[in-house]
């Protein structure tokens, strides 16, 4: 039995691992290195070009829940994807450069994979077509006359990567929510009141990216850029705080006119405070908390503190 796969990214490469081990011989296509995309910057199978994190591993989610079945049936990106886990709190976070690489070693590898680095400009049947977003403009068209379709579009934001050099780390702290994974995976940046104003401004004043011709379409409401959300109103970056996160460590001073209540960092108004519990030092202290340590996640989401910046003029506390 013979099958043909479209596409060497994440998707395909899924699709004719699976296929090829349960005895089917695979072909697949990938255009790079001979047709490039505006994103790939490697010739590498299943690059990544967006976040380098697959979400949560916890199985009282929907997302862990589904990376467990998917390693029971033998998933290969499930088990490139440990052998590249960098850390990431409770998500499965790669080194993106190792996990495309041991992905196009063990495709290429297969005895039953053969991959054939040549764009197909038409709709072959059967086949498994996983071209995603970075389709090329003829099989574009190909899908499209085939679905009867006058325009088909898939836009999303791609994760910006920071060089941790261009970073001032004094003024950040390491730790992750509800202290998971190693417990300082990630780094955090309290900011009072006017910082969270500012860090806004800065956002939709700042220097952008000229965009690709391919950039032209309307933005997918479920993944805006940060600088869109703060284009449409100072509440509307708010989703970026973490809650989880406790206060900066000794050392460090806390924000201007902020508290900290059940492992997250608030401003001055307050409602819904943990039953019991009071501020000192900028510490969460009381009956139902050890001082210094981060409340756990349950107790976290029984009493979260309701978050309200004042206007600019009001009061700090």
């Amino acid at each position: 039995m013979n099958a043909t796969v479209v596409g060497g990214g994440l998707a395909g490469c899924e699709a004719a691992w699976a296929l090829a081990e349960r005895g089917v011989d695979v072909t697949l296509y990938e255009m790079r290195p001979h047709t490039k995309t505006p994103a790939h910057q490697t010739d590498d199978l299943a690059e990544i070009v967006c976040s380098n994190t697959f979400k949560s591993l916890e199985l009282a989610n929907a997302h862990g829940l589904l990376k467990a079945e998917l390693r029971l049936l033998g998933s290969l990106l499930m088990q490139v994807a440990e052998t590249a886990q960098i850390p990431g709190g409770a998500a499965l976070t790669v080194d993106r450069a190792v996990f495309s690489r041991e992905v196009t070693r063990r495709i290429e590898g297969h005895p039953r994979i053969t991959v054939a680095r040549e764009e197909i400009t038409h709709l072959p049947s059967p086949a498994v077509v996983a071209t995603g977003p970075l389709t090329s403009d003829r099989l574009a068209e190909a899908v499209a006359a085939r679905l009867g379709a006058a325009s088909l579009a898939f836009y999303d934001a791609i994760a910006p990567i920071v060089s941790g050099e261009s970073l001032d780390h004094s003024r950040l702290y390491r730790l992750s929510r509800y202290g998971k994974g190693g417990g300082d995976d990630y780094l955090n940046a309290a900011l009072d009141r006017d910082g969270y104003e500012d860090f806004v401004s800065a956002l939709i004043s700042a220097d952008q990216y000229a965009e690709h011709e391919f950039d032209t379409v309307p933005y997918f409401e479920g993944c805006l850029p940060l600088e869109e959300m703060a284009r449409a109103g100072n509440a509307a970056v708010r989703p970026a705080q973490a809650g989880g996160v406790a206060r900066p460590p000794h050392g460090t001073r806390a924000p201007r006119g902020a508290t900290v209540a059940h492992g997250r960092c608030v401003g001055p108004d307050v409602t819904r405070a943990p039953r019991g519990a009071t501020v000192a030092h900028g510490r969460c202290v009381g009956p139902d908390v050890e001082p210094g340590r981060l409340p756990d996640e349950a107790a976290h989401s029984r009493a979260e503190a309701h978050l309200a910046f004042p206007s600019r003029g009001a009061s700090s506390g």
